[in-house]
């Protein structure tokens, strides 16, 4: 990675230099994945399909009510903080829409796809009723 180039990532703006990284291991840029990647990633996922008018994954959930439903959110939530990696989402009641795109990338990365993977998880070990 060419070190002397700006940082676009919004934690390091004003940063002059890319950051190696921003957790250990993990380096500030990471590739949008082309159109047959992604089709190919959303053969595998259960659920997700494109989003409508950007450049994202999208998935809508359903649980047995809200404390399920929020539970579901808890269990995301953690994953995404060790991931370093954050969902957009929208929650009313039992429902849950979900969405994801790399916002330094620009578009859908690999960081998309495997926190779709772990929503996956946590949506079976939640017993969420799946698309809406």
């Amino acid at each position: 990675m060419n070190q002397n180039l700006p940082c676009p990532c919004a934690r390091h703006q004003g940063s002059p230099l890319f950051t190696t990284a921003h957790k250990k291991g993990e380096t500030a840029m990471i590739a949008r994945l082309s159109p047959d990647e992604r089709k190919a990633a959303l053969a595998t996922l259960d659920g997700w399909t494109e989003a409508e008018g950007r450049d994202a994954i999208a998935r809508s959930l359903r649980f047995a009510d809200f404390a399920q439903a929020f539970a579901f959110m808890t269990q995301v939530a953690l994953a995404a903080e060790k991931m370093n990696h954050h969902p957009e989402w929208f929650n009313v009641w039992n429902r849950i829409d979900v969405t994801l795109s790399t916002h330094d990338a620009g578009g859908v990365t690999q960081k998309d796809i495997d926190l779709a993977r772990a929503i996956n998880g946590a949506a079976s070990r939640a017993g969420s009723g799946g698309t809406a």
